[in-house]
């Protein structure tokens, strides 16, 4: 009996098998590959992409960003309107539905509002703290008062970490599992999340715009290594792959079976610089490092010139971004000398590599290589992607290239992020300039554009002077589907418009 028993659960765990696999082949759900699993559900306390871009998937915001990158429009907020003096927003919420058919409510928002605000594991809190007060009037009717007008507010309700959540599910008792199997009201729900392996979200039918969804559902697959990444989408194996390295983007091209899709992009590469590691506290030991960077020749070998070289964290494209900001040329021998007036020269550093992304690792030989002819001894150790971010935050690097890709259309956000703000401690780089923050709190709330522009001009200038990190290059998205698979695209601040996407 017991071994009959185990047949047969053995044979219904391979149907169950069966099933998953050819659900995933099912002609209705779109399989995509990605280099990087997800951190976890709860929006307020992430700010990578990884998670963003599932999370407007699965949560849906008061306010959204258009397909095109330029426009705030309606989300779960059908309308809104703004108090003469600045000070108080009125939302009129949409009627909605979560994915588990309870209502979404202004209550819901409210809540979600404040939690960003005050939770103490939000990375978001210095951002959302000009709010005073945010009040259900009633079921439909949010009002949100300001503790001093700011106009990155609006664009801030577009930030996918600030997805109005089901209050009754994330406060209390159940918040903890909430992050592993939340309920959202966006266009897909989460069937299951095998950590390492996959998301599988199936169609929302209580979305409020379900009408418009073609696919039944959504799996994003785990595949770090570049190159399997690549083998799998061009054996027919997933339907789209993301982060296309950029040396297979020419051979990709080629394949008629294949669709290689570059969208404009906010991202800027750089290279993270930890300030609290002995002489890399030195303004000067930095700005030998970025002398010491052939940043053009990165540009040309590994983006094969599909990059142009960055020289402000405010993207190019972006509001207020500086074109005359401050571009430090190659001089090795110049950020010797620098270095031995700092009294840094022999100078050792630990680079974190993340294991498997292609571009990643030839930058790393590449930046190994080119400080080395300025007397900088690089040790390159290479991690799997999962654990770099741990290891970023806890302060267990010397320096480590990383990305960044804007979520909302104000600048505010990456600028508080980088420069003024104290939760991540300023991206992990631990940089601190009082004045600077100072500056980044007066600009959120300047509403003259021409002084808010004169502002961020000088925040460019000021972050690069002291070198807060080193940038390196903007790119656009380069993503792969296969032919069969429409409307598959990101805006320039990342979100991809799965609700549009269409199998044939």
């Amino acid at each position: 009996m017991k071994t009959a028993l185990r047949t047969s659960r053995l044979a219904a765990l391979a149907a169950l098998l069966s099933l998953s696999t050819s659900l995933a082949h099912a002609a209705g759900v779109l399989t995509i590959a990605r280099n990087e699993d997800s951190t976890t559900f709860d929006p307020i306390k992430s700010a990578q992409n990884v998670d963003n871009w599932v999370f407007s998937n699965v949560f849906d915001v008061l306010v959204r960003v258009d397909a095109s990158g330029t426009q705030l429009v309606p989300g779960l907020a059908e309308s809104w309107t703004i108090s003469e003096d600045g000070l108080t927003y009125t939302f009129k919420l949409r009627e909605a539905k979560f994915s588990d058919g309870a209502p979404v409510t202004a209550e819901d928002a409210a809540y979600s509002l404040t939690r960003i605000r005050d939770d103490k594991g939000s990375l978001w809190s210095d951002s959302f703290k000009i709010i005073d007060t945010a009040t259900a009037t009633d079921p439909k009717t949010l009002v949100v008062k300001l503790k001093s007008k700011s106009v990155p507010f609006l664009s801030m309700m577009a930030l996918p970490n600030a997805s109005v959540l089901p209050k009754k599910l994330v406060e209390g008792a159940a918040a903890d599992t909430f992050a592993e199997k939340p309920v959202g009201s966006g266009a897909f729900s989460v069937v299951e999340w095998r950590r390492g392996d996959r998301i599988i979200l199936k169609k929302n039918p209580n979305y409020w715009d379900a009408g418009k969804v073609s696919l039944d559902g959504v799996e994003w697959l785990v595949i770090p290594d570049d190159n399997t990444r690549m083998l799998k989408i061009q054996a027919g194996e997933v339907d789209a792959a993301i982060t296309v390295p950029f040396s297979r983007v020419a051979e990709l091209k080629t394949n008629p079976a294949l669709k290689v899709i570059s969208d404009p992009s906010t991202r800027e590469d750089h290279m993270l610089i930890n300030h609290e590691h002995g002489a890399l506290a030195k303004k000067e030991v930095r700005e030998a490092l970025d002398l010491a960077i052939d940043k053009k020749a990165i540009v040309e070998a590994a983006t094969f010139n599909l990059g142009e070289v960055a020289y402000s964290y405010v993207p190019k494209g972006s509001l207020y971004h500086y074109a005359d900001n401050l571009q430090r040329p190659y001089d090795p021998e110049k950020a010797k000398k620098l270095l031995a007036d700092a009294g840094a020269s022999g100078l050792t550093l630990n680079y974190i590599v993340n294991a498997g992304k292609e571009t990643d690792e030839q930058i790393a030989v590449l930046v190994q290589q080119q400080l080395a002819k300025a007397g900088v001894s690089v040790n390159l150790q290479k991690v799997d992607p999962s654990q770099s971010w741990d290891m970023l935050v806890s302060g267990d690097y010397d320096i480590s290239v990383m990305y960044w890709t804007n979520d909302i259309l104000d600048p505010d956000q990456k600028t508080t992020f980088v420069l003024g703000h104290d939760t991540n401690l300023n991206y992990m780089t631990r940089y601190k300039n009082d004045e600077v923050k100072a500056l980044v709190e007066a600009a959120r709330l300047e509403t003259d554009p021409v002084k808010r522009e004169a502002m961020y001009v000088t925040l460019q200038k000021t972050a690069k002077g002291d070198v807060n990190w080193i940038d390196l290059y903007y790119s656009p998205y380069i993503n792969v589907t296969r032919s069969n698979i429409e409307k598959f695209h990101q805006n320039p601040l990342g979100r991809f418009f799965l609700e549009e996407t269409v199998k044939n």
